[in-house]
């Protein structure tokens, strides 16, 4: 199964994430299909971008993302819907 989730670089007490479509199986760090976004928690407010031909590409050929990315999608589009 393909899945939408996160897969963590940075330093240390530092993370950054990649959003990431990747078969099941993989590690979380591990090999990827394709990087779609990304996720930085450290800055204030927190950083969220997605490319959203990518994303709904992805979705209609059936892949699943996780619950944090499934969050993370609801908040881009709410900040992209106040921002238009």
């Amino acid at each position: 199964m393909v899945r939408i989730r996160l897969a963590r670089h940075g330093a240390k007490k530092k993370p950054f994430y990649r959003i990431v479509v990747t078969d099941s199986r993989s590690p979380r760090d591990g090999r990827y299909i394709e990087q779609i976004g990304y996720y930085d928690p450290t800055t204030n407010p927190a950083v969220v971008e997605i490319k959203k031909e990518k994303l709904d590409h992805w979705l209609q050929n059936g892949a699943r993302p996780s619950e944090t990315v499934g969050q993370l999608i609801k908040r881009a589009a709410k900040a992209v819907a106040v921002a238009a």
